[in-house]
């Protein structure tokens, strides 16, 4: 039996026990592939990261798991993983391989100290939603203010925008309808101008309620900016993780136009908050 290292990062907050968990494997070449779902599973946070040597031209490759399944992509654990790299390899910007290609991550630094970073996330494609009385339904809603789209940077988001941001706080969505789409991720938000609220719901992927979703706070500045609500350009701010007692603060920014997209940039602090060895 081996012991492998981990760091345990808050993401999207600069308070330690808020924001998004990640359990970030520093080395695991040593681990089974059968056992990475199972450590998964076993740190029962909404991602695990292994990191592994790079193998195109990024400064190192990296594995996502929820507790059910492997993802391409994920926000808060690209960025939680930049953060917990950030020391040892001291760069100012960091480019991490994942399965939708490699993911450029700046970092701003303090007295030496990382705290904040901005990553240049895959560029979402989108299509219609298709189903979307029965996803009201579901919800517990009356409509969207918006289009349903999906949006698929290698996390597949639908966005469902409401009237006010009491009405996205008092959701009660049928955890159980939605868990039978699978691999869907569902948010809710509403808002104006810089500041937006969301919440997002991913029970298939074994993950009730996100406390903060970097993977879906680009594309939603996409969606913001494609139907009018703000410039392209702009950067919004977005609270999450209230209702779920892990306050959470993410930023988004698109840039090109509705017909061609040039960037989608999402940023946020994070804190390291433990350190472990598990066995394997």
């Amino acid at each position: 039996m081996s012991g492998f290292r981990y760091v345990v990062a808050d993401v999207f907050t600069d308070t330690p026990f808020e924001g998004n968990q990640v359990a970030v494997f520093t080395d695991a070449r040593g681990i089974p592939d059968d056992k990475l779902q199972q450590i998964a599973r076993e740190m029962n946070l909404s991602e695990t990261v292994f990191v592994y040597r790079p193998e195109d031209s990024g400064h190192a490759r990296i594995r996502i798991f929820t507790p059910t399944r492997e993802m391409p992509f994920a926000g808060h654990p690209t960025l939680g993983t930049a953060f917990v790299l950030s020391g040892p390899l001291s760069l100012d910007e960091i480019r991490l391989e994942t399965l939708r290609g490699i993911v450029p991550v700046r970092l701003d630094r303090e007295d030496g100290r990382v705290v904040f970073g901005r990553m240049e996330q895959p560029l979402p494609t989108v299509e219609p939603y298709g189903n979307d009385d029965e996803l009201f339904d579901i919800l517990g809603v009356e409509g969207s203010e918006l289009p349903v789209e999906v949006y698929d940077n290698g996390v597949l988001h639908v966005y469902v925008c409401l009237g006010s941001e009491e009405e996205v706080a008092a959701l009660k969505p049928d955890l159980r309808r939605l868990g039978e789409q699978p691999t869907l991720c569902f948010n809710c938000f509403a808002g104006k101008g810089k500041s937006w609220k969301t919440r997002m719901f991913a029970p298939s992927s074994g993950v009730a309620e996100d406390p903060a979703t970097g993977s879906a706070a680009g594309p939603l500045a996409l969606h913001l900016a494609r139907h009018g609500r703000i410039p392209f350009g702009e950067e919004i701010e977005i609270a999450q993780g209230v209702e779920v007692g892990r306050p959470s603060k993410l930023y988004a920014r698109v840039e090109g136009s509705a017909d061609d997209v040039q960037r989608v940039e999402v940023g946020g602090s994070a804190v390291i908050v433990a350190r472990g060895e598990l066995k394997v």
